[in-house]
């Protein structure tokens, strides 16, 4: 195969992990020593009284000298070692402990990987790692792709009816960048929908964003869904969308991600 014909994505993750002995063992050994570390992201709700009562849990690896590698520096290699599932289920059950100890806010989303979704197991442990606990099911929010929900539909659609079971909620995140269909959302029946940060980024400049958007919220009127902004950084966006009445908003403009421990009571 000739060098221009190498996938980029491929060749940057075999960069990535060059500085590495035996990767997977290394990302094993990440898992089974806790050197993964959790950050969490609140989503601020635009109207009531609870400023932020969720988060999105995003996820660091501690490297030597206590540096911490951001996800885009790790993640392609879980993936390509087939180990998604085992970080998915790590991060559940650190989630759940921390919410047994008393957390500041009552509810996290966690972003879920291609292959945790098609993985049948993956809901019986999140119900088993809440049973253990006496955690509620409803503190838990799983957010499937846009892409995943389009391309993956049948496997998604089995994953919401089976994590709906623990009483756990779901999240479409990423929303209206690809597609205008609203048929993913018909077939999931999400309790929300995070729209897409180049759609609000573009808000104040673009009728075509704004229309998108007021799409957005009708149809959520009608199916019950509630819509979170992403990517929320500039006081005027904010103010627009309390104008139009999205409910909840997240990003940098908002408040930025922390360490979860910082977070408990």
């Amino acid at each position: 195969m000739a060098a221009k014909d190498i996938d980029p994505q491929l060749q940057k993750m075999d960069e990535e992990l060059a500085g590495w002995d035996e990767p997977a063992q290394r990302l094993r050994q990440a898992l089974e020593k806790d050197e993964l570390a959790l950050y969490c992201q609140p989503i601020a709700a635009l109207e009531g009284t609870v400023r932020f009562p969720m988060a999105e849990v995003l996820i660091r690896l501690r490297e030597e000298e206590k540096a911490m590698l951001p996800p885009g520096e790790f993640l392609p290699a879980f993936e390509h070692y087939g180990l998604m599932p085992d970080l998915d289920r790590w991060v559940v059950r650190r989630i759940v402990k921390h919410l047994a100890r008393g957390s500041r806010i009552p509810r996290y989303a966690i972003n879920l990987s291609t292959s945790t979704l098609e993985d049948p197991v993956f809901p019986k442990a999140v119900a088993a790692s809440l049973a253990a606990t006496r955690v509620p099911g409803k503190s838990l929010l799983f957010e499937i792709s846009e892409g995943d929900a389009l391309n993956k539909i049948e496997a998604a659609a089995q994953f919401s009816t089976a994590i709906r079971a623990s009483g756990c909620g779901t999240i479409v995140s990423g929303f209206g960048r690809r597609t205008a269909t609203f048929l993913p959302l018909k077939t999931l029946r999400p309790d929300y929908v995070k729209v897409d940060g180049v759609i609000i980024r573009k808000l104040l400049t673009s009728p075509a964003a704004e229309a998108k958007l007021r799409a957005i919220l009708r149809v959520g009127e009608v199916m019950g869904f509630q819509v979170i902004a992403e990517m929320v950084e500039e006081q005027d966006i904010l103010l627009q969308l309390k104008a139009m009445g999205v409910a909840f908003a997240q990003g940098f403009g908002i408040e930025q991600p922390h360490p979860m421990e910082k977070l408990v009571r």
